[in-house]
């Protein structure tokens, strides 16, 4: 009999599974012919490059518009990133100097990588894509399959170094039993798109290339562990338990309401107008983030203010009469428009970004209100608009007091430290607040949510991020003002219970993740989720905040 072994990483989407290893292989570059091009040859390789990279870039935008959710934002941004002019400026150069297209694509990714590396935060981040990127465009220009997700002849636990955006979006639920990474964090591409999907997930586990390809292993997401040498005897009655508790999942229909009978305002973040069509025809009982820099993406130039109109209204017709909380631009960071942002900043995730944007142009963010104004003048539900990236008190009374010029509810997001810590001065002049938890969790921790060396500072269950959480609740509760919370946090249904316990009024996600969230709620009281509440408040880390509610709420 085998020797049962277990390893553990971050835990990111919970569930069990049982089935043999499939490894993502990835396209391995061959030595490349690095002769001088000759001079009249030249213009002509420059055109091959141009190709391929809009061939790639198309292949990730056609992608994108299939999808919905994070994996459609995540596809988006991949794309651009594809048509980056100052990467496309360097590889030209290169080849008007006679290199050839693939090297000179590899070389530039290279020193993209090192400044990127060197930058740190979210631009070291990045590297990762721009890796995956320089092997799609490199094997269109060798004439090679585009790199991707091995075919699977059975239904397979997924292992990989790490997953590029363009995998992670085209994974199939009914193919891929569980997936587990080496690298990534709970807020990185391939966590946000497995929560969207719904498939068992865990991340950042060490020395998981010792366990080779085919083998059969047993996931524990709840856990974060991977356990090989189990018998399939053991392993399957657990799987198939957990299997009906996800039937259950699929079969809920809301509304979300507790045990003990209270409601639950369930919402959901989306993108555009179609995604808020998807939303609404499931179980989301309004829009808690529209996001609107993921709309503009492909500009080159700002919209119009009736040109922004015109797609905000897509996303209010599609929840009539029900709330929408639009979020004004986040451009920056990890989202960089043309015409909202900075270039080569050092350190963008603490750069211009959000309502910083105004110091480029003050009139980006008023033209932006008047549309989101214009839009909402049909909408007979609640217009509710919240700006990301406030800081000072200053900054909170000015952007209410343009909001509600236009007859809109006015809010702010809670994501720096600065507005946690000072929270009821905050919410004296505003209307609401929603807690970004990714960026709230990363500034708190001072840890790159895209770091995987950093996953288990990320973690929104660390006891310090979720201690502010329920300081903002709780003068929330006090001053009888909303406070949603808007970030991965949402999508996990144990710690959407812990929320809830803190005074959380509202909670958006993927729309994909409203039926779990709703199944789980349904089966605990609000004693028990305020009970959840403080035990998590007492915990070392986020592995002894995870294990004290699951024993506070009674899950196994």
């Amino acid at each position: 009999m085998s020797t049962e072994n277990t390893i553990y990483g971050t835990p990111v989407v919970n569930g069990l599974a049982y089935g043999p290893v499939a490894w993502v292989s990835r396209f391995e570059i061959p030595k490349l012919d690095s002769t001088i091009i000759s001079l009249d040859k030249r213009e002509d390789e420059i055109q091959r490059y141009t190709q391929a990279a809009e061939t790639v870039s198309s292949r990730l935008r056609e992608r994108s518009k299939e999808t919905v959710g994070s994996a459609s934002d995540v596809l988006a941004a991949q794309a651009e990133l594809s048509r980056d002019p100052g990467f496309k400026k360097m590889v030209v150069g290169a080849i008007k100097k006679g290199t050839p297209a693939p090297v000179a694509v590899v070389t530039t990714t290279e020193m993209f990588c090192g400044m990127f590396e060197k930058a740190g935060g979210l631009m070291a981040e990045r590297t990762t894509d721009l890796n995956d990127l320089c092997q799609r465009v490199v094997a269109e220009l060798l004439g090679e399959p585009e790199p991707g997700l091995p075919r699977l002849s059975e239904p397979s636990v997924l292992f990989a170094d790490d997953l590029a955006p363009a995998d992670t979006a085209g994974l199939n639920p009914e193919e891929i039993l569980a997936l587990v990474t080496e690298q990534g964090g709970p807020t990185s591409h391939t966590s946000i798109i497995a929560r969207q999907l719904g498939i068992p997930c865990i991340v950042a586990a060490r020395q998981l290339h010792e366990i080779p390809q085919g083998e059969s292993v047993f996931i524990d997401a709840s856990l974060g562990s991977i356990t090989t040498g189990i018998t399939p005897q053991v392993a399957r009655p657990k799987v198939e338990a957990d299997l009906r508790a996800r039937e259950a999942i699929r079969n809920w229909s809301g509304p979300a309401r507790l045990a003990s009978g209270e409601a639950v305002e369930l919402l959901a973040n989306v993108q555009d107008g179609e995604g808020a069509k998807k939303a609404a025809a499931g179980y989301a009982q309004g829009v808690g983030l529209f996001r609107t820099e993921l709309c503009f993406l492909d500009s080159a130039k700002e919209p119009t203010t009736s040109q922004q109109a015109d797609i905000y209204s897509q996303v209010f017709s599609a929840f009539p009469d029900k709330k929408v909380v639009t979020r004004t631009l986040d451009a920056g960071s990890d989202k960089p428009i043309s015409w909202a942002t900075l270039d080569a900043e050092p350190n963008p995730a603490l750069g211009v970004r959000g309502l910083r944007t105004t110091g480029i142009d003050q009139e980006l963010f008023t033209r932006q209100l008047d549309a989101i104004s214009q839009a909402a003048l049909e909408h007979t539900g609640k217009n509710w608009v919240m700006v990301p990236m406030v800081s000072t008190l200053t900054e909170a009374k000015w952007v209410a007091k343009l909001i509600r010029e236009r007859n809109l509810t006015a809010g702010i997001m809670v994501e720096v430290p600065a507005v946690a810590i000072m929270i009821d001065q905050f919410l004296a002049e505003v209307d609401f607040v929603s807690i970004g938890t990714n960026d709230l969790t990363q500034y708190v921790m001072a840890a790159d949510r895209m770091n995987a060396n950093l996953a288990t500072y990320t973690d929104p269950w660390q006891p310090a991020v979720l201690t502010l959480i329920s300081r903002v609740a709780k003068a929330g509760q006090r001053l009888g003002k909303p406070v949603g919370v808007c970030g991965e946090a949402a999508a996990d249904p144990i710690l959407a219970c812990v929320l809830i316990g803190m005074g959380v009024t509202s909670l958006s996600m993927a729309a994909s993740a409203i039926p779990g969230v709703g199944a789980q709620l349904e089966q605990v009281t609000k004693e028990q989720c305020e009970n959840a509440a403080h035990e998590i408040l007492t915990a070392l880390d986020g592995g002894d905040a995870r294990a004290k509610v699951r024993k506070s709420l009674g899950i196994d």
